[in-house]
């Protein structure tokens, strides 16, 4: 369920509503937590103005090193994140991480599946290689949101002179 509630509150572009039943600022996305678990002392709300000012701060960072990022938060069982690019990156498989990634900006091309034929694991289960062999390709475009999961090879492809930018909720898979 909270997987559920997690990639619903990411992924929307409209206002949610919170359980207290407030009404978020339009273009806000409002983490939920279900009933069950012990509820946390704030609700965080991420608005989209708020969201869109910290990929700019990123943006510099990005075009001098290839990525930049910034956690908004970490709950130990699934993060918030930002992720803002402007080289491709490598082949990766996370042994144990969801990733349910929202594009805010540019364009990039999404390879998953496939090997990773130089493939080096770390001692943390993450996997990561230079390209993937097989896989399929799809384009991705501002709105569009995708989820991948753990063991799932991937990588994304990013057109020269492009910054891509996106929120990525990441979800721990025991």
């Amino acid at each position: 369920m909270r997987k559920l509630l997690v990639a619903v509150a990411v992924t929307m572009a409209v206002p949610l509503v919170a359980q207290s039943h407030a009404v978020p600022t339009a273009g806000a996305a409002v983490m939920l937590q279900p009933a069950a678990q012990e509820p946390r002392a704030q609700q965080p709300v991420f608005l989209q103005k708020d969201v869109k000012a910290r990929i700019e701060s990123l943006i510099a960072e990005a075009t001098a090193k290839g990525s930049s990022g910034a956690t908004l938060a970490d709950y130990g069982s699934y993060k918030v994140q930002l992720s803002v690019r402007s080289v491709s990156g490598g082949a990766e498989i996370h042994a144990h991480w969801d990733d349910v990634m929202l594009v805010e900006q540019g364009s990039a091309t999404l390879i998953t599946g496939g090997t990773v034929p130089d493939a080096k694991t770390n001692a943390d289960g993450e996997t990561h290689g230079s390209k993937i062999v097989g896989g399929q390709e799809q384009t991705l475009n501002p709105g569009d949101m995708v989820t991948v999961h753990a063991g799932t090879p991937h990588q994304l492809l990013i057109p020269v002179g492009t910054i891509y930018s996106s929120v990525v909720v990441k979800i721990h898979e025991p």
